[in-house]
């Protein structure tokens, strides 16, 4: 059952029940840890970018309907997702440049499209390798450390507002996040002690129940749960954002756009070989589901997710390959054998509820985790933030590589991303001419 599907050109369309056998375990977990990540932009939609709650809920129901069909549509073995890394300097460009809501998702749409015909480039040509082959780790540092830049300075300055409103809920929820995911003595503990360790795999849900007790207490978190389902303002929605309605961006908006989506396109790539990677380093525990990665495939599926988005429900960069904690959870479990879970498939499918998107109807759980939303977005770009810099400080050692990556992150942060862009290439020429021998 697990290998088959209805083939539709290149990719395979596979249905629970028929196709697939229901991980009732994974299905559970995804319904917290999906929903409450894929609500996580709508309190940026509904005061940067003039859309109503109802509205808001709607579009991020679109994102994660396109976001599973990565699996469940595609036959891609990857859990997708946003390419987050990237999320901040896109934050930074459209809200940052662009004054009206109308303008901010004409700018969305451009750079979906910029995205889309990228991706459908480098499936042709293959150029996708090449390309990060001809970045030298220090400009890829500067781009990972730019994107870590762009997470603090939206929480810590462009946010900071919001920061002074709820600024006890903020400060318990980065202290919990910070103790659980990285205080060393707890780590430690967590391996001594089980309920500690117990409370760790619950990952951002503690940071949750310190803000909802302490920011309900003192007044920060105001609950209105409504009952009910809600009805999707489609027609509302697709009047406020789909070119269709407002317009397609004019040109100089797509040339503004090509930048962020070459370098949202590296940061991608990386997500691609690091999604393989856990795939094959465990693909010999399940010799009874052999996986079929076709790197090609996948990226014409992200042209074809980013292209509908864009026509949809634009908010780049919503979608690409790799959620990698929720990939790491999938291939961690899928490596413990067919009793945990049938295939990897199945497990990817659970994890985001098969994209029956009933759970963004539900208004009394929709309507709770509200008051949350601020708090969780402000996590996603910490965290990104955080693991931004870890990442980009192991890339590099050398003090002129480290001046590099930090002109260019900066550049990146306070700047255009064509002058970091422009700076990046002239750089990585430098540094490829110097290093090449001589004949």
């Amino acid at each position: 059952m697990k290998n088959s599907g209805f083939k539709w050109g290149m990719f395979t369309a596979r249905v629970p029940f028929i196709h697939m056998r229901v991980e009732w375990s994974l299905l559970a977990q995804g319904l917290v840890v999906s929903l409450s990540t894929a609500l996580a932009l709508i309190p940026l939609l509904t005061t940067s970018f003039g859309l109503s709650f109802e509205e808001a809920v709607t579009i991020a129901m679109i994102h994660m309907i396109l976001v599973t069909s990565n699996v469940v549509l595609f036959g891609e073995p990857f859990a997708g997702g946003w390419i987050t890394p990237a999320l901040p300097l896109v934050l930074a460009l459209v809200i940052g440049g662009y004054d009206t809501p109308v303008e901010r998702f004409q700018m969305m749409t451009a750079l979906s499209l910029d995205f889309a015909v990228l991706t459908l480039l480098m499936a042709v040509t293959g150029l996708g390798q090449r390309l990060s082959d001809l970045l030298p780790a220090a400009i890829k540092a500067g781009i990972i450390l730019g994107a870590a830049f762009s997470a603090f300075k939206r929480i810590f300055y462009d946010d900071i507002a919001q920061f002074k409103i709820m600024p006890l809920s903020y400060v318990f929820a980065i202290v919990t996040c910070l103790v659980i995911l990285y205080l060393p003595v707890f780590l430690r503990l967590k391996v001594k002690y089980r309920l500690l360790g117990k409370i760790a795999s619950f990952g951002l849900l503690p940071a949750f129940v310190m803000v909802g007790i302490f920011g309900g207490l003192n007044g920060e978190l105001v609950f209105d749960i409504k009952s009910g389902f809600l009805n999707p303002p489609f027609a509302d929605l697709m009047a406020k954002v789909s070119p269709f309605s407002i317009g397609f961006p004019p040109l100089d908006y797509y040339i503004a756009g090509v930048p962020l989506a070459l370098i949202t396109y590296l940061i991608l790539f990386g997500d691609l070989v690091t999604g393989r990677s856990l795939i094959e380093d465990n693909q010999k525990y399940r010799p009874d589901d052999p996986i079929d990665i076709n790197l090609s495939r996948t990226h014409y599926a992200i042209t074809i997710r980013n292209f509908i988005m864009a026509l949809l429900a634009p908010f780049f960069p919503t979608q690409g390959a790799l959620w990698a904690g929720a990939q790491v959870i999938m291939v961690q479990r899928w490596a413990e054998g067919k009793e945990k879970v049938e295939s990897l498939m199945s497990g990817i499918s659970a994890f985001y509820y098969y994209g029956i998107p009933i759970v963004f109807l539900i208004l009394p759980l929709v309507t709770f985790l509200r008051p949350f939303m601020p708090i969780a977005l402000m996590l996603t770009l910490l965290l990104t933030g955080i693991a931004c810099c870890k990442l980009a400080l192991k890339m590099v050692r050398y003090n002129g590589d480290q001046i590099i990556m930090l002109v260019v992150a900066i550049l990146l942060t306070f700047f255009s991303p064509w002058i970091g862009l422009v700076f990046a290439i002239s750089a990585s020429f430098i540094i490829n001419q110097l290093n090449r021998k001589p004949s």
